[in-house]
């Protein structure tokens, strides 16, 4: 698979579109993301804070002082830039598709490209972590133009086969990560046991200072369940498959998954985790300029 095929002009355009936007951007995402000390990506005020005791005096900004009659500093760049990871799911669910031309896997990709793009403009260091039943590799991060182009690079080698095991390698990752960071993690999680392991790796990365957000990506169709008569379910990762009365069991199906969609928005807004749940038909920009205006308004 050619790193093109996630840079083709409709995805291009989309990711231009989230560019023009990005005064909104910096406005409204990350900035105060669960009262976050990061201040990536930010412009106005980005370079400079008040005063306060213990700070230099030699770094007061007296040009600024001249203009508002206060004392700031100029801050240092570990308070300006915020570095982000995407996490990715390399479980076998993921290459899943039934008619949407990218499966879960293209599309997380091209979305964490997005978000990516957003980063590095802003000059924020952006890294990549892939996992399946635990850590398999990983990107440092970085914010100069060409990093975009390594982690696409990078994704575009890798094939979603494995059996997954999100909290062995959430916790890993919380054992790697040195910084405070922010964590994006895309998965479709399809967890193969209770989700409380989850919930506490989670928990553990809250707890040491990340802020994460958790895309849950799905199929369209594994959302409107259009299927008809009878048909074989097979589940990716152990293979075990069930047959069902498709036209029976849709209303079922989709109240299952509402329900559980709606857990993981609870349990992650207690733990103050940002949930968002997406599915392959949604546009990259309406994805993410819809999470944004959700962030904003309980900003």
């Amino acid at each position: 698979m050619s790193v093109e095929k996630y840079l083709k002009p409709e995805v291009i355009n989309q990711i231009k579109r989230l560019d023009l936007r990005a005064q909104f951007v910096v406005k409204g995402f990350l900035q105060g993301l669960h009262a976050s000390p990061f201040h990536g990506f930010s412009v106005e005020f980005s370079e400079h804070r008040k005063y306060t005791a213990g700070d230099d005096p030699k770094d007061i900004d007296w040009l600024v002082f001249a203009k508002t009659d206060k004392y700031y500093v100029k801050k240092f760049e570990a308070e300006t830039n915020i570095t982000g990871y995407l996490v990715m799911d390399l479980s076998s669910s993921m290459g899943y598709t039934y008619r949407q031309e990218l499966s879960k896997f293209d599309y997380a990709i091209c979305l964490a490209a997005a978000l990516a793009y957003l980063m590095i403009h802003q000059q924020d260091p952006v890294g990549l972590i892939t996992f399946d039943q635990s850590v398999r590799d990983s990107l440092a991060p970085k914010s100069k133009r060409q990093q975009l182009g390594n982690l696409l690079s990078h994704l575009a080698r890798l094939k979603p086969t494995g059996e997954t095991d999100i909290a062995r390698s959430l916790g890993q990752i919380a054992a790697m990560l040195r910084h405070r960071s922010l964590v994006m993690l895309f998965t479709d999680l399809l967890l193969p046991g209770e989700l409380d392991p989850m919930l506490t790796a989670l928990r553990r990365l809250r707890h040491g200072g990340h802020d994460l957000i958790l895309f849950h990506i799905l199929d369209e169709a594994e959302v409107t369940f259009p299927f008809h008569g009878m048909v074989e379910l097979k589940e990716p990762e152990t293979g075990r498959t069930v047959t069902v009365d498709a036209d029976n069991y849709r209303a079922e199906y989709v109240k299952s998954l509402e329900a559980e969609r709606s857990r993981y928005r609870r349990e992650c807004f207690q733990i103050g985790v940002d949930y968002v749940a997406l599915d392959t038909s949604t546009q990259f920009d309406k994805a993410l300029m819809e999470y944004l205006l959700n962030r904003r308004a309980r900003c």
